[in-house]
């Protein structure tokens, strides 16, 4: 394909997966997907390769992207057809992240899959909000195999009805799987136009082309990281079940732009639910790649073929069944990239900022109402901003969520119309972030007062161990907890009542240079 129609199929592609959001948004019941936007769109050829993603969720897509060979290649599938899936350790992410896949065919050939990933939040845990503190995996809801719940264009009600039933708010539950139903349909249907608007064989060209060109463009830029190996570790604060200063270690391996990613120096997986499975470490590890390549870079296989990881199994990262992984998607992912970005300051300093605040502040809660004379449970589920990192040329900006989430924050308006919440704060955290040349940004305080008994869970990280800076900048302040003033541990179970108010300051980002 020439340059123009390569660019014009690239978009045509990727409008199919901006669409699927836009649907799956406004048809969405639950504040954590219509407010908060925790959902992510994607294309996948017949082999489950990634065709096209949408800047949705970072965590989501780079998971899906590295794992679902392995789940459409085990499915038989026909026209028609749809599968849910939350297994973390069959490409998923955790438990509340519940994934739809649907195939497309023409004339009876399987030419491609349109999936969506939302986060749910409730998915039947042993805590509101789905984020407990757990040791084992099945204490963090359902865990759904692939399962079909689309077959041949009938909805297998049964399914839908064994997942909803065990919510705590079946109406809203119902509401969001019927709007990830509504956006793969719709993808479907866009994938569908493009495929026969040009033709089968065309349209698999055309992936090809787009794959070799995404390629082409990852080697250019990674070609300019010097060949060498570079090391770096970092800490996760701790598990929740006393074990602390949990290591992360890397060695890259840089050589004429192919990266090798090798983590075997990283601990054992823990008793806690920090774990990882293997396609949240690839998605956070991919994620800081794609960062350096220019942003007109497809976001497809191609973009991912120079880089190899090496993590083994058992560890942190690579966890095994049936290890607790609730944490690992939100808080250890975060600590890769900080990871993966220590190494690479080594080697090409003035494009890689200091560490940002290094957690997303999880908050989960729920409880039960009154409503119309009749009791109602509520969960509720949140990530809260920090500071991000400086960089060469620019201070860090404050209050905002970064990297491995790209959620925006629920509004106090919202929050409080659906739930017996009132926020008595939310304001940036002033001085928190590292002095430097470039200052790093400050991060957030919000404080919510609870208006009637709930049960909270927080797992957040940087409360302990403080985000570096970079090339001299200082580190950014830890964060606080606190709960009716006292201060409380990094991950944390409480039951509140009326009155109580919790307050998280998240951390501010790293300086960059000497302060003059």
């Amino acid at each position: 394909m020439d340059a123009i129609s390569l660019t014009i199929f690239a978009s045509r592609i990727n409008a199919i997966c901006e669409e699927m959001g836009a649907v799956l948004q406004c048809t969405a019941l639950s504040p954590n997907i219509k407010d908060r936007l925790d959902y992510s769109c994607a294309v996948f050829d017949p082999n489950g390769e990634l065709c096209a993603q949408a800047a949705h969720i970072p965590v989501h897509l780079g998971s899906m992207a590295y794992a679902m060979a392995g789940i459409v290649t085990t499915q038989v599938w026909q026209a028609g057809d749809m599968v849910v899936v939350n297994d973390p350790y069959l490409g998923g992410t955790h438990l509340p992240d519940v994934t739809l896949i649907a195939p497309l065919f023409i004339d009876d050939e399987l030419v491609g899959f349109v999936a969506n990933r939302a986060h749910h939040a409730d998915i039947g845990a042993t805590t509101p909000g789905s984020m407990p503190i757990s040791t084992r995996l099945d204490e963090e809801g359902v865990i759904i195999p692939p399962t079909f719940i689309v077959r041949g264009g009938e909805l297998n009600e049964s399914v839908l009805a064994e997942i909803t039933r065990q919510s705590r708010n079946s109406v809203q539950s119902h509401g969001d799987y019927s709007a990830q139903l509504s956006a793969n349909r719709c993808g479907v249907e866009r994938l569908k136009a493009l495929v026969v608007g040009m033709g089968v064989a065309p349209f698999r060209a055309a992936l090809d082309a787009l794959n070799d060109y995404a390629e082409r463009l990852a080697l250019s830029t990674l070609r300019q990281i010097p060949d060498g190996t570079y090391r770096f570790y970092d800490v996760m604060d701790d598990d929740g079940m006393g074990q602390r200063d949990i290591r992360i270690e890397l060695c890259l391996q840089a050589k004429e732009g192919r990266m090798l990613l090798d983590f075997s120096g990283t601990a054992s997986q823990v008793r806690g639910n920090i774990n990882c499975p293997l396609s949240v470490a690839a998605a956070a590890a991919f994620y800081l790649f794609r960062c350096l390549m220019p942003a007109h870079t497809p976001a497809c296989a191609g973009s991912f073929r120079p880089i190899t990881l090496s993590i083994p199994e058992g560890t942190l990262l690579n966890a095994a069944r049936p290890a607790a992984v609730a944490a690992g998607n939100v808080e250890t992912s975060t600590r890769i990239v900080d990871v993966v970005m220590g190494a690479l300051a080594q080697a090409i300093p003035d494009q890689i900022p200091a560490a940002s605040h290094g957690s997303m502040n999880n908050i989960a809660m729920g409880g039960v109402v009154q409503h119309h004379g009749e009791p109602q449970a509520w969960d509720y589920y949140e990530t809260i901003g920090g500071g991000m990192g400086a960089n060469a040329l620019s201070d860090g900006v404050s209050a905002v969520q970064t990297h491995m989430t790209n959620t925006r924050n629920t509004p106090i308006e919202s929050l409080e119309m659906h739930y017996p919440l009132r926020l008595r704060c939310y304001a940036i955290r002033d001085g928190s972030g590292g002095a430097g040349a470039q200052r790093g940004g400050d991060g957030t305080l919000r404080e919510y007062e609870f208006l009637a008994d709930t049960t909270v869970t927080l797992l957040t990280e940087r409360r302990y161990h403080a985000p570096w800076g970079v090339a001299g900048g200082e580190a950014g302040s830890a964060g606080v907890n606190r709960f009716n003033g006292e201060v409380i541990g990094a991950k944390q179970q409480l039951k509140a009542v009326a009155g109580d108010r919790l307050l998280i300051e998240t951390p501010g980002g790293g300086g960059w240079g000497e302060a003059k």
